[in-house]
């Protein structure tokens, strides 16, 4: 399945993706360890609010 990644915006396969992780019960796919920790960071900043 196609996902982007939450940090840069880029589509990518989800089982290729460069990590993945959970926010608030959702689950995300990084295209790279770099966006990974980013997100890790602050999640709030590219997580949408409903």
């Amino acid at each position: 399945m196609i996902v982007v990644c939450p940090v840069c915006k880029t589509e990518i396969e989800d089982k290729k993706a460069g990590g993945a992780g959970e926010q608030d019960g959702e689950n995300y796919c990084f295209c790279c360890k770099a966006c990974k920790k980013q997100f890790d960071e602050d999640p709030n900043q590219y997580v949408d609010k409903k």
